[in-house]
C-alpha cells in the first residue's frame, strides 16, 4: 500500500510538472504576464502635451469608466512628459506641483478598474527637460511600483550612445521593473531607429515605437500605418510593434479618415492609446473607440499582425488572420476620388465561396464567390470579416 501511494504521489508531481511546462499552471515565482494582447488605454500627449495635471488625469479615468471605453476592454491611464519634479535628498523622484500625490492619484485609477501609466526615460532629461532616470533606474523603478505604476514609457530624448548601450539602457531598466515584483508594461519609445522591432523584445519591451511621432493628419497618419508592412513577424503576444497613438476624436481629420486610421490601427495588432480629450468626446468619436468587432480584431488572441496582400496605385487591400481561422480585411482607398475595391479570396488563403460581415456596419453582406468588391470614398475604409 505504502508502495503504491509512493507511486501515486510521484505520478501526480510529474503530471504536474507537465501541466505547467505545457502552460497549464503558472508558478508561484513566476511574474504576471502582461501585455499579452496589444495595451488599450490613453496617453496625454496627444491632446494635452505639458498641460497635463491630476484634475485631467482624474477626469480622463472619470470618462473612460463612464463613456463605454473601459467596458470595451481599454485599460491603461498613461501621464506623458512633464509630470517630474526634482529628486529629493535620497535621490527619490518626486512629482512636480501639478501632481500634488502621485500614490493618491494611482488609488484614484485604480478605484475606476484602470491601471495607471507613467514616463520617463533612459537618459538624464526627458524630451520636454524634465528628470530622466539614467542613474536611477532601480530607484526610480521602486518608486512607480510603490506608487502603484502599472506600464512605463521610456522615451529615448536625451540618451547618449551607441546601439549596444542603447540595448543596456532599456534592458537596465526591464531589469528594474522586474525587481519590483510588480507587473509593469515597459514600452520602448525611440522612433525606429536601428530596427528596434529586431530586438526590442530581447532586452524586455512589450511594445517599442516603430516611428516618429504621429500627428492629427491624414498624410501623416498614413505615411506611418500603411509603412508598417514587412514588420508582422516581430509582432506577437507580449511584444508588439507601436506605430504610435491614436489622433481619433482631436478634429483634424474627417470621419472617414478616422475610420481608416482606426482600421488599420487594428489590422496591425497596435496599442491603441486614444490620445484626445476623452471628457469632451462626440458620440462619432465614443462609436469609432469602442466599435467591438472592429475592437476584436486588434486584441485577437492569435496575436497576428496583418499586411498588405494587394495594391493598385492608391488602392490597397490589408489582411489579418484571425484565431477562429476567419480574416479580417481592410479595403482602402488613399485616393482623392471614390473607388471600387475588390479582395481576391485566393490574395487571403481562403478557396471558393466565403461570407462576408462589415465590421464598421455591423451587418452580414452575404455569401460570395472567390471575391469581394466593395465601393470605398475617399480616404476612407471598408473593413470585413471574411469566413469559409
Amino acid at each position: 500500500m505504502k508502495a503504491f501511494r509512493t507511486v501515486r504521489f510521484v505520478g501526480i508531481c510529474v503530471l504536474g510538472v507537465l501541466i505547467a511546462a505545457l502552460g497549464g499552471i503558472s508558478s508561484p515565482q513566476q511574474a504576471p504576464q502582461v501585455a499579452q494582447t496589444p495595451p488599450m488605454g490613453w496617453n496625454s500627449w496627444n491632446h494635452f502635451a505639458c498641460k497635463v495635471n491630476d484634475e485631467v488625469v482624474r477626469a480622463q479615468a472619470e470618462a473612460m469608466a463612464s463613456s463605454g471605453m473601459k467596458a470595451a476592454g481599454y485599460t491603461y491611464i498613461n501621464i506623458d512628459d512633464c509630470w517630474q519634479g526634482k529628486r529629493d535628498a535620497q535621490g527619490r523622484i518626486q512629482p512636480n506641483e501639478k501632481f500634488p500625490n502621485m500614490k493618491a492619484l494611482a488609488d484614484y485609477v485604480h478605484s475606476k478598474g484602470l491601471k495607471l501609466g507613467i514616463y520617463s526615460s533612459p537618459g538624464p532629461k526627458t524630451c520636454a527637460g524634465y528628470e530622466g532616470s539614467l542613474g536611477h533606474e532601480q530607484q526610480d523603478a521602486q518608486t512607480y511600483a510603490e506608487w502603484g505604476v502599472d506600464y512605463l514609457k521610456y522615451d529615448y530624448c536625451s540618451f547618449r550612445g551607441d546601439l549596444e548601450a542603447q540595448k543596456a539602457a532599456y534592458k537596465k531598466m526591464h531589469n528594474a521593473l522586474e525587481k519590483t515584483g510588480r507587473p509593469i508594461v515597459l514600452s520602448l519609445c525611440q522612433y525606429g531607429m536601428d530596427r528596434v522591432w529586431s530586438w526590442g523584445a530581447s532586452v524586455g519591451g512589450n511594445l517599442w515605437r516603430t516611428t516618429g511621432d504621429i500627428t492629427d493628419n491624414y498624410d501623416r497618419m498614413t505615411l506611418i500605418g500603411f509603412g508598417q508592412n514587412g514588420l508582422e513577424r516581430f509582432a506577437g503576444p507580449g511584444h508588439w510593434n507601436d506605430p504610435d497613438m491614436l489622433e481619433v476624436g482631436n478634429g483634424k481629420m474627417n470621419h472617414d479618415e478616422y475610420l481608416t486610421h482606426m482600421s488599420l490601427w487594428c489590422l496591425l495588432a497596435a496599442p491603441l492609446l486614444a490620445g484626445n480629450d476623452l471628457s469632451k468626446m462626440t458620440p462619432e468619436t465614443i462609436a469609432i473607440l469602442t466599435n467591438a468587432e472592429v475592437l476584436a480584431v486588434d486584441q485577437d488572441r492569435a496575436g497576428k499582425q496583418g499586411y498588405r496582400v494587394w495594391q493598385e496605385g492608391p488602392l490597397e487591400v490589408w489582411m489579418k488572420p484571425l484565431a477562429d481561422g476567419s480574416k479580417a480585411v481592410g479595403l482602402f482607398n488613399r485616393g482623392e476620388s471614390g473607388a471600387s475595391v475588390t479582395v481576391e479570396f485566393s490574395a487571403i488563403g481562403v478557396r471558393g465561396s466565403a461570407t462576408v460581415r462589415d465590421l464598421w456596419a455591423k451587418k452580414d453582406l452575404g455569401k460570395f464567390e472567390r471575391s469581394f468588391t466593395a465601393n470605398v470614398p475617399t480616404h476612407g475604409v471598408v473593413m470585413v470579416r471574411v469566413r469559409e
